[in-house]
């Protein structure tokens, strides 16, 4: 059976970001990824999606994302960059490698994949980040909608939607972004559970994340960081606001149920939908775990900071709100993975296999 120095699960920004840490520990990994190439989630994003921060904040450690560091790069730009940070990495990268579990043994952990094959490491990183398990919530009456129900995660852009009533369910960026295209060329209302609350994207002419840099803000605790919040922030150079003022985008709360090809208000009313779009986001992708014991009941993992609590050859990269506000964005990843690599790196040393190390 084959063994390895460190596994990393993913080869999206935080498996990347990973796997330059491990090999700034002298190690060399292996990064396990199912799709077609290194990037992650990015290719299958909305084609609309840029970056909310500007590109001199969101680059990997050792490659800038080249251009104007001022403007908000489009996912193309984004999945060509990774592609690029993946090819300076001198790391050995194995697409079309989907992992179906890990397993514990005697001197570190055993990775089965789907194309029968198994590893064996003392040191895992998991970094499937959460785009292949959207959130879809059970709507009371769904079974019986004769309209379309899809998840953010399926959508791609507003030209099959045109002329049509749609619902976006959700109160986040993606929500309000997808609305406000959508609204071009559909009757869109934003459905909430709360109001839309507003993060200015520009004050004294820079942009938000550049504050949230100098001040310290992107490093704060996360528990301390929601309690201040106190809820989803979208951030906004004043074309959402403007659309909800103006009528271009409506915001109402949250419906109670479907039924037939309407949705029904608490009030009673309904209202003729012909697509409800979920934006209720996503839940982390580790059911490879669920062997290890290192989950919740409700697949969630068992963690401080990163670091596993049940398994100290076990880290996490990507997470929301892992160790910050940026955890899991580009800007954030590589500050995680300087956190979680250096002990998981240690423990391998220490691992009996080191010795061949």
């Amino acid at each position: 059976m084959e063994h390895v120095d460190a596994v990393v699960i993913g080869g999206g920004q935080s498996g990347l970001a990973a796997a330059g840490a491990l090999r700034e520990q002298g190690l060399s990994p292996v990064v396990l990824d199912a799709s077609n190439g290194p990037g992650g989630s990015w290719p299958h994003y909305y084609d609309s999606l840029t970056l909310f921060s500007p590109a001199r904040f969101s680059a990997l450690p050792g490659l800038a994302l080249g251009g104007d560091p001022d403007r908000y790069p489009h996912r193309d730009e984004v999945v060509d960059y990774l592609a690029r940070y993946a090819q300076r990495l001198d790391v050995e990268i194995r697409t079309r490698t989907r992992v179906e579990a890990v397993e514990s043994a005697s001197d570190g952990f055993v990775i089965r994949t789907a194309g029968g094959r198994s590893l064996t490491t003392a040191g895992i990183v998991a970094a499937t980040g959460a785009f292949a398990n959207p959130l879809r919530p059970d709507l009371p009456g769904q079974e019986g909608f004769g309209g379309e129900v899809l998840h953010v995660a399926d959508y791609r852009s507003p030209k099959p939607y045109a002329g049509k009533r749609i619902v976006v369910v959700g109160g986040g960026n993606s929500a309000v972004q997808v609305g406000y295209e959508l609204a071009e060329v559909a009757h869109v209302t934003l459905a909430s559970r709360h109001p839309i609350r507003f993060l200015p994207q520009l004050r004294d002419g820079k942009d938000i994340h550049h504050w949230l840099t100098s001040t310290g803000f992107d490093h704060l605790p996360p528990e301390w960081l929601i309690h201040f919040v106190g809820g989803t922030l979208v951030m906004d150079a004043g074309q959402y606001q403007d659309a909800l003022a103006t009528g271009r985008l409506e915001r109402r709360a949250m419906f109670t149920a479907l039924d037939g090809d309407t949705i029904v208000r608490a009030d009673g009313r309904r209202e003729t939908v012909d697509v409800v779009l979920l934006a209720t986001g996503y839940r982390p992708s580790l059911d490879y775990l669920a062997p290890l014991g290192a989950l919740t009941p409700d697949g969630m993992p068992l963690h401080s900071g990163g670091l596993s609590t049940t398994h100290p050859g076990l880290v996490y990269l990507g997470l929301e709100f892992q160790r910050s506000f940026a955890s899991n964005t580009l800007r954030g990843v590589a500050r995680d993975a300087a956190y979680v690599i250096p002990p998981l790196a240690a423990h391998v040393r220490r691992a009996p296999a080191a010795a061949g190390l």
